[in-house]
């Protein structure tokens, strides 16, 4: 029997406290662990959703998700993919203080993260983005900054002949980076400078596309 008769395809929509990310191979989205009435979930999120999911959000918000729900009746495996998130629209009370939420985009972390771009379309992967990840990742561990520092796939960003592609805290652009560099590059952005300054926002700085990036 083909699965489209062993699975049965509903629609969803549940309520919970956002509870963690769930990270594939260190820095790519996949979704989120929330805690319901029911106890805790895995929600998977649409391609759309983990290419702008906002990496700020709070742990503890309660959050409304609309989806995809896929059962599978010989297993009784139940799997959600999330195609739309929304701030449930109820009060928090959070030590002693009470505040509501209306929307994704009002919801701010106390101490947001400053996060490192990576381009992850295929033109880039193929350019050795992948590589840059792994490289990043072991150079923040190094510094003692796997805590303050975080790194995001994204979506295309426009510039794919000149891959990998990587933005900065700061919001400098480069283009061609491969990992080799990467230690050059972590030199140049957190020496001397702490996390929070790198998070103020300057004059963006595009690489020129011709030309391979010095660092």
């Amino acid at each position: 029997m083909s699965n489209c008769h062993s699975n049965e395809i509903s629609e969803f929509c549940l309520e919970g406290r956002f509870l963690d990310f769930v990270i594939k191979d260190g820095y790519k989205l996949k979704g989120l662990v929330l805690g319901t009435s029911e106890g805790e979930c895995y929600v998977k999120l649409a391609k759309h959703l983990r290419v702008a999911f906002d990496w700020r959000l709070p742990r503890g918000t309660w959050l409304q998700v609309v989806g995809e729900k896929k059962h599978d009746r010989k297993t009784g495996e139940v799997k959600l993919k999330a195609q739309q998130i929304m701030a449930a629209r109820r009060e928090l009370e959070t030590g002693g203080e009470t505040f509501s939420v209306s929307s994704l985009t009002e919801t701010k972390a106390k101490s947001a993260k400053a996060t490192i771009l990576v381009c992850q379309k295929s033109d880039c992967v193929k350019r050795g983005a992948d590589g840059v990840c792994q490289a990043l990742q072991g150079a923040l561990r190094d510094r003692g900054l796997a805590d303050q520092v975080t790194i995001k796939g994204t979506g295309c960003m426009k510039n794919c002949k000149a891959g990998p592609n990587v933005v900065m805290p700061d919001k400098t652009r480069y283009s061609r980076i491969q990992a080799a560099q990467v230690p050059a590059l972590m030199e140049k952005h957190f020496t001397d400078s702490s996390v929070s300054q790198n998070q103020k926002n300057v004059t963006e700085v595009t690489m020129p596309i011709a030309s391979t990036v010095s660092v």
